[in-house]
């Protein structure tokens, strides 16, 4: 098992292509959902299974991924860590929404950069304080744009965002979570 390295290369897109993939997909979107209103209820899923020494190989869609521990929690470190993809994850749906809501009222993006750190203490984990949330217990994100708005107009792109972020949403409110063990 490999640590990926590198990213793969990604097109070049261009801001009038990313508008215009953009407006396509969200007509799209619009329209499905106008003709039938249960077409946007989607249902995502990742599986797993154990290797090395704390190790997941996840597979989501036709995606496949590690996650593991540093070494320092018992992990091979050939993968970030369940809260570091955590916070990938709430950078990476940032930057979706960013630039889909940036499109949608008019504002230029030309870059955006998201930075998150999150706080956890490691000793609810560890089975030392349960009066310790065992997640996190702050997190602190850094949106980076850089385009000809004013601040204002960035602001308000920002709201925007902010209510409509899922993995924002997911980590800023409760979410049910039901789980069941299965003997194999």
């Amino acid at each position: 098992m490999t640590a990926v390295t590198s990213f793969p290369v990604l097109s070049d897109t261009t801001p009038e292509e990313r508008a215009a993939r953009l407006t396509e997909a969200g007509a799209a979107w619009s329209d499905r959902i106008d003709a039938k209103r249960s077409s946007s209820q989607l249902t995502f899923r990742a599986e797993g299974v154990g290797e090395g020494s704390v190790a997941t190989r996840v597979r989501s869609g036709r995606h496949e991924f590690y996650v593991d521990e540093p070494s320092v929690l018992g992990g091979d470190d050939v993968a970030a860590s369940p809260v570091e993809y955590a916070l990938g994850a709430l950078v990476g749906c940032q930057v979706v929404v960013y630039r889909l809501y940036a499109q949608v009222l008019g504002i230029q993006v030309d870059d955006i950069r998201i930075t998150a750190d999150g706080d956890l203490d490691a000793a609810r984990l560890l089975g030392k304080d349960p009066s310790v949330r065992p997640g996190f217990s702050a997190i602190r994100v850094r949106v980076e744009i850089t385009g000809p708005e004013t601040e204002e107009r960035y602001n308000e792109l920002r709201d925007a965002v902010d209510a409509n972020c899922p993995v924002l949403d997911l980590l800023s409110n409760p979410t049910p979570v039901e789980t069941v063990v299965v003997k194999a």
